[in-house]
């Protein structure tokens, strides 16, 4: 036994043993080095011309890089085979893998997916019993009996156990108003992620991984915050200092960290995995949509094309150097601007799994929203509501590049000290951080004196919108926006039923729709109604008109595009929270600023050669004559109430 231990390990010199570790060595270093080049390549994302849209280009590009990166690294290691008997032993595993382990983890998922909702199946017959209640929300009402509440919770709860696939799929059912009824979607619009969080370890891995390991963990973070500032379905995000040597070693490479003005970043981390369970539970998915579409009267819903549309936005959501390009896009759409803010994105750093942008301390919208009553100030109000306002007209009309988000818990206020004119920011990063951490303290403790301070704020200092989490947005191809600019066009002329002939005609199926001609009357008496609306009461809710007319939708089996409702659903939820700070909130006349500064923008052979354009510029002239007349009507009746038209002396 001594003697074989004194041995000097001469047997590593045996051919079998050698034949062992030479070419474990080589997979080890080739897959190290495949790998880190191809994290170092993640600046390299360029949209591709097949897609319609910017966005869908950045889709396309990633799933083509994803498919040719697996195919390459299989290459790889097939070419390392040493023998015919080992490449077609490895080639077997693939195939083994790919047409049989898969699958089972797939039937595994399956089986358990069906037993979280076979129940709810079986409760479903509930919904016909109960009281009918009434259900009021910021834009219209609707009546559910009391069963359907509870089956609604019942599901709600469902979709929360099935994981991060299905919780997002219930958020993105809850916002299709024309696909399901009101109370199923308000039920869904508070669906949260019970996601648990993964490991800080994981997360550092994968840090340094995504910087090529260049760095130890300690060398890029002066300070980091190990609890998650949040942790969702899809990610977890982290708040970190980097520090001085890595922003030094960054900008020696021509990467400018130091424009931020700040040390500080977020940092977002994939769950482990979570590409596999997602693309598991889009199979399963599919299966569903196809079986449900053979049911009679279900084929008006189109349902595998609205799994295949879902599976899209899920995977965007899985590339988060999309992410970074997209607020990449929107710095650049809002250079210069004082009102609107989003985080600096850096895409050199990101990689799939990994998105480095700027943290913004700011004041949430929401706490806002929930001490804008005590306020007493109209006036005060509006100076957050109006910025935030002008940001989505200019996204909408101007950009066309949506931010498709925009509930409270994304939007952030911060307090600029600026010139007497308005245009220029002289305060510090520190100054206004320190007004935003005194109220975020006041508003956390429940402090009386955060109105007082809110106050004094409003009146001291112009608020700044901030939007972050801009992993989904919303963009039209060419049909989509002439399709929504017609749309626009025929309700700013309040021709009610050209819209709603525009809108059969211009759905996805019009052959499925029923009752064509009782559905046009139907919006023409709707927009009828809110004609007579505009010229007495002077603003015209058009959240409430939309909202009403994806109800009429859903009853008489329309299809609208899934880009066209998601415009529809970002308008309702920008008037929602808009008149919660303005109750007089009128976008129709919000929007001429923007359409104003949309025709100054273009050239006359612009106006002659696009459809679009012109259509707009006709939406802007009609816009600018009911404003004069509505400013007539207000200015005869103001006169009329104080006896000024004819005083009597």
């Amino acid at each position: 036994m001594f003697r074989l231990l004194n041995r000097p390990w001469t047997y590593l010199r045996s051919p079998s043993i050698r034949q062992l570790i030479i070419p474990a060595g080589c997979v080890l270093y080739w897959s190290q080095r495949n790998s880190t080049q191809y994290r170092l390549s993640n600046d390299s994302l360029k949209p591709l011309s097949q897609g319609d849209t910017y966005e869908m280009g950045l889709y396309l590009a990633s799933q083509q890089e994803s498919q040719r990166h697996i195919e390459q690294k299989r290459c790889a290691y097939l070419q390392r085979s040493r023998n015919t008997i080992s490449f077609h032993t490895r080639k077997f595993w693939y195939l083994f893998k790919d047409h049989l382990i898969e699958p089972v983890f797939t039937l595994l998922r399956f089986i358990e997916i069906f037993a979280i909702f076979a129940p709810v199946l079986i409760c479903y017959p509930i919904t016909y019993f109960g009281k009918h209640h009434r259900l009021d929300n910021d834009q219209a009402s609707s009546v559910e009996t009391s069963g359907s509440l509870i089956w609604y919770g019942i599901l709600r709860r469902a979709l929360e156990l099935a994981g991060p696939s299905f919780i997002k799929l219930g958020q993105w059912a809850g916002s299709r108003t024309d696909m399901f009824s009101r109370g199923l979607c308000h039920e869904l619009s508070h669906l949260h992620s019970n996601a648990k969080s993964h490991s800080l370890r994981y997360s550092k891995k994968k840090i340094c991984q995504s910087l090529g390991n260049k760095f130890e963990f300690d060398e890029i973070f002066d300070e980091f915050r190990e609890k998650p500032l949040g942790v969702g379905a899809i990610a977890q995000v982290y708040v970190g200092k980097l520090s001085e040597k890595f922003i030094k070693r960054m900008d020696d490479q021509e990467n400018d960290f130091s424009d931020c003005g700040t040390r500080w970043c977020a940092v977002k981390v994939i769950h482990p995995n979570c590409g596999k369970k997602i693309n598991r539970d889009l199979k399963i998915m599919r299966f569903f949509a196809s079986a449900i579409d053979l049911l009679p009267g279900m084929e008006w819903l189109s349902l595998p094309a609205e799994v295949e549309q879902f599976s899209i936005l899920m995977r965007l959501q899985l590339d988060l150097r999309i992410e970074s390009l997209n607020l990449t896009r929107f710095n650049k759409n809002f250079h210069g601007s004082l009102q609107a803010k989003f985080p600096r994105g850096f895409p050199q750093f990101s990689s799939r799994d990994v998105l480095f942008e700027e943290y913004i301390h700011g004041f949430p919208m929401a706490s806002f929203l929930e001490v804008k009553d005590r306020l007493n100030s109209t006036e005060l109000c509006k100076k957050v509501s109006d910025p935030f306002i002008d940001a989505f007209l200019q996204m909408l009309i101007m950009d066309d590049f949506i931010h498709a988000d925009l509930h409270p818990g994304n939007v952030m206020i911060r307090f600029l000290k600026t010139d007497r004119f308005g245009t220029k920011n002289i305060s510090s990063e520190q100054e206004t951080f320190q007004v935003v951490h005194r109220l975020r303290r006041l508003a956390r403790n429940d402090d009386p004196a955060l109105v007082d301070e809110l106050k004094a704020t409003l009146r001291d200092y112009t608020p700044q919108i901030c939007f972050i989490d801009a992993g989904l947005v919303t963009e039209l191809n060419k049909q989509n926006r002439a399709n929504f600019i017609a749309l626009f066009n025929a309700l700013a002329r309040f021709d009610g039923y050209r819209a709603g002939e525009l809108m059969i005609e211009r759905s996805k199926t019009p052959e499925t729709a029923i009752d064509k001609e009782l559905f046009a009357l139907k919006v023409e008496k709707l927009v009828s109604k809110v004609k007579k609306r505009t010229f007495t009461l002077g603003t015209v809710s058009i959240g409430d008109l939309l909202d009403q007319m994806l109800t009429m939708v859903r009853n008489h089996h329309v299809r609208m595009e899934g880009d066209f409702v998601s415009v529809v659903v970002a308008i309702l939820l920008l008037e929602g929270i808009g008149r919660q700070l303005d109750p007089d909130l009128d976008l129709f006349s919000s929007s001429l600023p923007i359409l104003r500064e949309f025709g100054s923008q273009r050239e006359t052979n612009s106006l002659l050669h696009d459809a679009s354009t012109l259509s707009m510029l006709k939406i802007w002239i009609g816009l600018e004559i009911r404003q004069i007349m509505t400013l007539s009507a207000r200015h005869m009746k103001d006169l009329v109430k104080a006896d000024l038209l004819c005083p009597n002396y």
